[in-house]
């Protein structure tokens, strides 16, 4: 958990709220003392849970479907050759 003076949550606010979307809580301070926190609704968190799951499986489903195929010679080369 994060503690974030006013001053500084006014000008990072968006960010605060980004970190807040991925599962991080921010407790906003005034002169070193809570006075609020931003949490995540439950619903987001599951949501954003649900998600990462669907990529991780994705993920996995391509390095199967790779199922040990190599590229033969340099990426440049092999990028330059798909253009023609």
């Amino acid at each position: 958990m994060k503690a974030v003076p006013v001053f500084e949550a006014k000008n990072r606010f968006s960010e605060l709220i980004a970190a807040v979307e991925h599962g991080d809580q921010v407790t906003i301070t005034r002169r070193g003392v809570p006075v609020a926190r931003l949490v995540a609704e439950p619903a987001n968190v599951a949501a954003i849970t649900n998600q990462r799951q669907q990529v991780a499986s994705a993920l996995e489903r391509l390095r199967q479907i790779r199922g040990g195929l190599a590229l033969e010679g340099d990426l440049k080369a092999v990028a330059r050759a798909g253009l023609d």
